[in-house]
Protein backbone atom coordinates (compact mmCIF):
# COMPACT_ATOMS: atom_id res chain seq x y z
CA UNK A 1 0.00 0.00 0.00
CA UNK A 2 3.00 2.32 0.95
CA UNK A 3 4.46 1.57 -2.33
CA UNK A 4 1.36 2.24 -4.54
CA UNK A 5 0.56 5.46 -2.63
CA UNK A 6 4.41 7.02 -2.84
CA UNK A 7 3.99 8.40 -7.09
CA UNK A 8 0.73 10.01 -5.77
CA UNK A 9 2.91 11.46 -3.07
CA UNK A 10 5.50 12.73 -5.07
CA UNK A 11 2.90 14.25 -7.71
CA UNK A 12 1.67 17.12 -4.73
CA UNK A 13 3.60 20.02 -4.66
CA UNK A 14 4.05 21.82 -1.12
CA UNK A 15 2.06 24.76 -0.67
CA UNK A 16 4.72 27.30 -1.37
CA UNK A 17 4.55 26.37 -5.14
CA UNK A 18 1.05 25.23 -5.10
CA UNK A 19 -0.60 27.90 -8.02
CA UNK A 20 -4.43 27.55 -6.49
CA UNK A 21 -3.07 28.41 -2.40
CA UNK A 22 -0.09 30.73 -3.35
CA UNK A 23 -2.36 33.66 -4.52
CA UNK A 24 -4.53 33.05 -1.28
CA UNK A 25 -1.14 33.60 0.82
CA UNK A 26 0.17 36.49 -1.04
CA UNK A 27 -3.40 38.23 -0.40
CA UNK A 28 -3.25 37.57 3.56
CA UNK A 29 0.34 38.81 3.90
CA UNK A 30 -0.41 41.88 1.95
CA UNK A 31 -3.98 42.63 4.23
CA UNK A 32 -1.86 42.23 6.80
CA UNK A 33 0.64 45.17 6.22
CA UNK A 34 -2.05 47.11 5.08
CA UNK A 35 -3.90 46.30 8.68
CA UNK A 36 -0.78 46.74 10.70
CA UNK A 37 -0.28 50.11 8.77
CA UNK A 38 -3.35 51.63 9.13
CA UNK A 39 -2.71 50.57 13.44
CA UNK A 40 0.51 52.38 13.20
CA UNK A 41 -1.02 55.01 11.87
CA UNK A 42 -3.92 55.24 13.89
CA UNK A 43 -2.05 55.01 17.17
CA UNK A 44 0.44 57.52 15.74
CA UNK A 45 -2.20 59.92 15.34
CA UNK A 46 -3.90 59.46 18.85
CA UNK A 47 -0.75 60.01 20.26
CA UNK A 48 -0.13 63.21 19.15
CA UNK A 49 -4.18 64.18 20.24
CA UNK A 50 -3.61 63.06 23.38
CA UNK A 51 0.17 64.79 23.35
CA UNK A 52 -1.42 68.18 22.18
CA UNK A 53 -5.10 67.97 24.33
CA UNK A 54 -7.29 66.88 21.38
CA UNK A 55 -8.69 63.98 21.43
CA UNK A 56 -11.48 63.56 18.59
CA UNK A 57 -14.58 65.18 19.73
CA UNK A 58 -17.94 66.69 18.41
CA UNK A 59 -19.21 68.76 21.30
CA UNK A 60 -17.53 71.88 19.55
CA UNK A 61 -20.40 71.67 16.83
CA UNK A 62 -23.21 73.00 19.04
CA UNK A 63 -21.04 75.53 19.83
CA UNK A 64 -21.51 79.11 18.45
CA UNK A 65 -20.45 79.51 14.82
CA UNK A 66 -19.44 83.29 15.81
CA UNK A 67 -18.78 84.24 11.49
CA UNK A 68 -21.43 85.00 9.09
CA UNK A 69 -22.50 83.48 5.72
CA UNK A 70 -23.15 86.27 3.07
CA UNK A 71 -25.41 84.13 0.89
CA UNK A 72 -27.22 81.28 1.50
CA UNK A 73 -30.23 79.44 0.88
CA UNK A 74 -30.12 78.04 4.73
CA UNK A 75 -30.72 80.77 7.08
CA UNK A 76 -27.57 81.34 8.92
CA UNK A 77 -25.89 84.04 11.51
CA UNK A 78 -23.27 84.29 14.14
CA UNK A 79 -25.33 83.02 16.67
CA UNK A 80 -26.34 79.45 15.44
CA UNK A 81 -24.09 76.77 15.80
CA UNK A 82 -21.01 75.43 13.58
CA UNK A 83 -23.27 72.15 12.11
CA UNK A 84 -25.94 74.71 11.52
CA UNK A 85 -23.14 76.80 9.65
CA UNK A 86 -21.62 73.55 7.78
CA UNK A 87 -25.20 72.38 6.48
CA UNK A 88 -26.18 76.37 5.18
CA UNK A 89 -21.84 76.00 3.65
CA UNK A 90 -23.07 72.05 2.27
CA UNK A 91 -26.41 73.59 0.65
CA UNK A 92 -23.93 76.25 -1.13
CA UNK A 93 -22.66 73.41 -2.69
CA UNK A 94 -24.90 71.33 -3.84
CA UNK A 95 -26.50 74.45 -5.43
CA UNK A 96 -23.89 75.26 -7.35
CA UNK A 97 -23.42 71.52 -8.24
CA UNK A 98 -26.70 70.79 -9.28
CA UNK A 99 -27.41 73.98 -11.70
CA UNK A 100 -23.48 73.42 -12.91
CA UNK A 101 -24.50 69.42 -13.84
CA UNK A 102 -27.71 70.92 -15.37
CA UNK A 103 -26.01 74.22 -17.33
CA UNK A 104 -22.34 71.70 -18.20
CA UNK A 105 -24.81 68.78 -19.63
CA UNK A 106 -26.96 71.24 -21.63
CA UNK A 107 -23.72 73.26 -22.99
CA UNK A 108 -21.85 69.67 -23.83
CA UNK A 109 -24.72 68.50 -25.73
CA UNK A 110 -24.89 71.08 -27.89
CA UNK A 111 -21.11 71.52 -28.46
CA UNK A 112 -21.05 67.82 -29.34
CA UNK A 113 -23.71 67.95 -31.45
CA UNK A 114 -22.66 71.34 -32.76
CA UNK A 115 -19.42 69.14 -34.33
CA UNK A 116 -21.46 66.96 -36.36
CA UNK A 117 -23.06 69.75 -38.12
CA UNK A 118 -23.18 70.71 -41.48
CA UNK A 119 -22.53 74.10 -40.99
CA UNK A 120 -18.52 74.05 -41.27
CA UNK A 121 -18.61 77.79 -39.07
CA UNK A 122 -20.38 76.10 -36.10
CA UNK A 123 -18.41 72.75 -36.14
CA UNK A 124 -15.02 75.01 -36.20
CA UNK A 125 -16.57 77.37 -33.56
CA UNK A 126 -17.52 73.88 -31.42
CA UNK A 127 -14.27 72.43 -31.92
CA UNK A 128 -12.08 76.27 -31.18
CA UNK A 129 -14.27 76.03 -27.66
CA UNK A 130 -13.58 72.03 -26.41
CA UNK A 131 -9.83 72.93 -27.31
CA UNK A 132 -9.22 75.99 -26.03
CA UNK A 133 -11.45 75.44 -22.41
CA UNK A 134 -9.99 71.91 -22.19
CA UNK A 135 -6.31 73.14 -21.78
CA UNK A 136 -6.84 75.80 -19.56
CA UNK A 137 -6.73 74.75 -16.07
CA UNK A 138 -9.78 76.09 -14.19
CA UNK A 139 -8.43 77.71 -11.24
CA UNK A 140 -7.11 80.44 -14.07
CA UNK A 141 -10.80 80.62 -15.81
CA UNK A 142 -13.28 81.07 -12.28
CA UNK A 143 -10.25 83.95 -11.96
CA UNK A 144 -10.61 85.32 -15.40
CA UNK A 145 -14.50 85.30 -14.87
CA UNK A 146 -14.58 86.87 -11.21
CA UNK A 147 -12.02 89.80 -11.72
CA UNK A 148 -12.16 90.55 -15.04
CA UNK A 149 -15.34 89.75 -16.32
CA UNK A 150 -17.46 89.87 -13.43
CA UNK A 151 -15.86 92.44 -11.52
CA UNK A 152 -15.57 94.91 -14.91
CA UNK A 153 -18.91 95.43 -14.87
CA UNK A 154 -20.61 98.34 -14.52
CA UNK A 155 -22.93 99.29 -11.24
CA UNK A 156 -26.35 101.65 -10.96
CA UNK A 157 -28.27 102.94 -14.18
CA UNK A 158 -25.42 101.85 -16.56
CA UNK A 159 -25.45 98.04 -15.67
CA UNK A 160 -26.20 96.08 -18.25
CA UNK A 161 -29.77 95.87 -18.72
CA UNK A 162 -32.19 92.91 -20.72
CA UNK A 163 -36.02 92.50 -19.65
CA UNK A 164 -36.34 90.97 -16.88
CA UNK A 165 -32.65 91.01 -16.22
CA UNK A 166 -29.59 93.16 -14.92
CA UNK A 167 -26.14 92.12 -14.75
CA UNK A 168 -24.54 94.44 -12.49
CA UNK A 169 -21.10 94.38 -10.82
CA UNK A 170 -23.13 93.75 -7.37
CA UNK A 171 -24.74 90.56 -8.63
CA UNK A 172 -27.49 89.38 -10.93
CA UNK A 173 -30.89 90.52 -10.82
CA UNK A 174 -34.01 88.59 -12.03
CA UNK A 175 -37.53 89.33 -12.06
CA UNK A 176 -40.13 87.62 -10.08
CA UNK A 177 -42.92 87.26 -7.93
CA UNK A 178 -42.54 88.95 -4.93
CA UNK A 179 -44.04 87.78 -1.61
CA UNK A 180 -45.32 85.32 -3.79
CA UNK A 181 -47.76 87.49 -4.88
CA UNK A 182 -46.72 90.93 -7.60
CA UNK A 183 -44.48 90.59 -10.33
CA UNK A 184 -41.72 92.88 -9.86
CA UNK A 185 -38.97 93.49 -12.55
CA UNK A 186 -35.56 95.12 -11.70
CA UNK A 187 -35.36 98.66 -10.52
CA UNK A 188 -33.35 101.20 -9.10
CA UNK A 189 -33.53 102.48 -5.51
CA UNK A 190 -31.39 105.20 -4.54
CA UNK A 191 -28.80 104.00 -7.66
CA UNK A 192 -29.07 100.18 -5.91
CA UNK A 193 -30.78 97.69 -7.83
CA UNK A 194 -33.29 95.86 -6.19
CA UNK A 195 -35.11 92.78 -7.20
CA UNK A 196 -37.27 89.36 -6.00
CA UNK A 197 -34.21 87.12 -7.16
CA UNK A 198 -30.48 88.14 -7.08
CA UNK A 199 -27.60 85.79 -7.44
CA UNK A 200 -23.82 87.27 -6.67
CA UNK A 201 -21.42 87.81 -8.72
CA UNK A 202 -19.35 85.48 -6.71
CA UNK A 203 -21.99 82.63 -7.48
CA UNK A 204 -22.18 83.70 -11.19
CA UNK A 205 -18.28 83.36 -11.72
CA UNK A 206 -18.28 79.94 -10.12
CA UNK A 207 -20.99 78.60 -11.83
CA UNK A 208 -19.90 79.91 -15.32
CA UNK A 209 -16.38 78.64 -14.82
CA UNK A 210 -18.14 75.70 -14.18
CA UNK A 211 -20.30 75.32 -16.96
CA UNK A 212 -18.19 76.59 -19.48
CA UNK A 213 -15.05 74.26 -17.95
CA UNK A 214 -17.43 71.15 -17.44
CA UNK A 215 -19.00 71.41 -20.56
CA UNK A 216 -15.92 71.24 -22.86
CA UNK A 217 -15.42 67.69 -21.38
CA UNK A 218 -18.97 66.94 -22.02
CA UNK A 219 -18.85 67.99 -25.59
CA UNK A 220 -15.83 65.27 -26.46
CA UNK A 221 -17.71 62.55 -24.31
CA UNK A 222 -21.16 63.58 -26.55
CA UNK A 223 -18.81 63.48 -29.76
CA UNK A 224 -17.46 60.14 -29.31
CA UNK A 225 -20.66 58.84 -28.72
CA UNK A 226 -22.73 59.94 -31.50
CA UNK A 227 -19.44 58.85 -33.32
CA UNK A 228 -19.68 55.19 -31.79
CA UNK A 229 -22.83 55.01 -33.97
CA UNK A 230 -22.78 53.33 -37.27
CA UNK A 231 -22.67 55.82 -40.14
CA UNK A 232 -25.46 53.62 -41.56
CA UNK A 233 -28.14 55.49 -39.45
CA UNK A 234 -27.34 58.52 -40.70
CA UNK A 235 -27.37 56.99 -44.08
CA UNK A 236 -30.95 55.38 -43.51
CA UNK A 237 -32.44 58.07 -41.93
CA UNK A 238 -31.68 60.22 -44.82
CA UNK A 239 -32.92 58.06 -47.41
CA UNK A 240 -36.63 58.47 -45.61
CA UNK A 241 -36.16 62.52 -45.94
CA UNK A 242 -35.49 62.77 -42.01
CA UNK A 243 -33.65 66.02 -41.52
CA UNK A 244 -30.30 66.21 -39.91
CA UNK A 245 -31.71 67.65 -36.25
CA UNK A 246 -34.57 65.26 -36.30
CA UNK A 247 -31.95 62.34 -37.31
CA UNK A 248 -29.44 62.90 -34.17
CA UNK A 249 -32.11 64.05 -31.72
CA UNK A 250 -34.71 60.65 -32.27
CA UNK A 251 -31.94 58.38 -34.01
CA UNK A 252 -28.42 58.62 -32.86
CA UNK A 253 -28.57 59.77 -29.84
CA UNK A 254 -30.55 57.62 -28.38
CA UNK A 255 -28.17 54.87 -29.47
CA UNK A 256 -25.23 56.93 -28.27
CA UNK A 257 -26.58 56.84 -25.07
CA UNK A 258 -25.09 53.96 -23.69
CA UNK A 259 -21.40 55.31 -25.13
CA UNK A 260 -21.63 58.94 -23.27
CA UNK A 261 -23.38 57.61 -19.85
CA UNK A 262 -20.52 56.31 -18.40
CA UNK A 263 -18.42 59.13 -19.58
CA UNK A 264 -20.33 61.45 -17.94
CA UNK A 265 -20.29 59.98 -15.36
CA UNK A 266 -16.82 60.77 -14.60
CA UNK A 267 -17.65 64.34 -15.92
CA UNK A 268 -20.03 64.67 -13.39
CA UNK A 269 -17.80 63.50 -10.35
CA UNK A 270 -15.41 65.88 -11.64
CA UNK A 271 -17.48 69.00 -11.23
CA UNK A 272 -18.55 68.31 -7.95
CA UNK A 273 -14.98 67.90 -6.52
CA UNK A 274 -14.00 70.78 -8.63
CA UNK A 275 -16.66 73.44 -6.75
CA UNK A 276 -14.25 73.24 -3.83
CA UNK A 277 -12.38 76.13 -5.94
CA UNK A 278 -15.03 78.25 -4.98
CA UNK A 279 -13.06 79.70 -2.34
CA UNK A 280 -11.04 81.50 -5.07
CA UNK A 281 -13.87 83.59 -5.92
CA UNK A 282 -14.97 84.32 -2.51
CA UNK A 283 -18.23 82.28 -2.84
CA UNK A 284 -18.66 80.64 0.78
CA UNK A 285 -18.90 76.74 0.04
CA UNK A 286 -19.01 73.99 2.35
CA UNK A 287 -15.17 74.05 2.08
CA UNK A 288 -14.52 77.93 2.86
CA UNK A 289 -16.90 77.21 5.97
CA UNK A 290 -15.05 74.69 7.11
CA UNK A 291 -11.66 76.25 6.64
CA UNK A 292 -12.78 79.10 8.80
CA UNK A 293 -14.44 76.55 11.35
CA UNK A 294 -10.64 75.02 11.15
CA UNK A 295 -9.07 78.24 12.14
CA UNK A 296 -11.64 79.45 15.01
CA UNK A 297 -11.99 75.60 16.49
CA UNK A 298 -8.48 74.07 15.72
CA UNK A 299 -10.30 70.66 14.98
CA UNK A 300 -8.41 69.82 12.24
CA UNK A 301 -9.56 66.18 12.30
CA UNK A 302 -12.75 66.68 12.87
CA UNK A 303 -13.20 69.05 9.93
CA UNK A 304 -11.43 66.98 7.57
CA UNK A 305 -13.37 64.08 8.01
CA UNK A 306 -16.84 65.85 7.54
CA UNK A 307 -14.83 67.23 4.08
CA UNK A 308 -14.39 64.37 3.52
CA UNK A 309 -17.54 62.70 3.79
CA UNK A 310 -19.52 65.05 2.66
CA UNK A 311 -17.85 65.38 -0.78
CA UNK A 312 -17.44 60.85 -0.99
CA UNK A 313 -21.19 61.17 -0.21
CA UNK A 314 -21.51 63.56 -2.86
CA UNK A 315 -19.63 62.07 -5.46
CA UNK A 316 -20.83 58.41 -3.95
CA UNK A 317 -24.39 59.38 -4.81
CA UNK A 318 -23.89 60.69 -8.13
CA UNK A 319 -22.46 57.73 -9.27
CA UNK A 320 -24.87 55.42 -7.83
CA UNK A 321 -27.59 57.40 -9.76
CA UNK A 322 -25.71 57.30 -12.83
CA UNK A 323 -25.11 53.35 -13.00
CA UNK A 324 -28.60 53.81 -12.66
CA UNK A 325 -29.22 55.03 -16.07
CA UNK A 326 -26.37 53.44 -17.48
CA UNK A 327 -28.15 50.01 -17.03
CA UNK A 328 -31.01 51.47 -18.00
CA UNK A 329 -29.94 52.66 -21.48
CA UNK A 330 -28.40 49.62 -22.51
CA UNK A 331 -29.30 47.84 -25.28
CA UNK A 332 -30.85 44.31 -24.24
CA UNK A 333 -31.06 41.40 -26.41
CA UNK A 334 -34.14 39.56 -26.97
Amino acid sequence: MGAENEPAAKGVPPWWRDRRVLPWVVQAVVGLLVLLLIAFLLGNLVRNLTAAGLLLSWRWLNQPASFGIAETIIPFDATMPYWRGLAAGLANTLRAVLLGLVGATILGTLAGMASFSRNGLLRGIARVYVEVIRNIPLLLQLVFWYFVVFLALPNGAAAVQIPGVVLAKSGLYLAGFEEGVRWTVPHLVNNVWQAPLRVSVEFGALLTGLIIYSGAFIAEVVRGGIAAVPRGQWEAASSLGIGWLATLRWIVLPQALRVIVPGLNTQYISLAKNSSLAVAVGYTDLYSVAETTLNQTGRAVEVYLILLGAYLGLDLLISLLMNGLNRFVQIRER
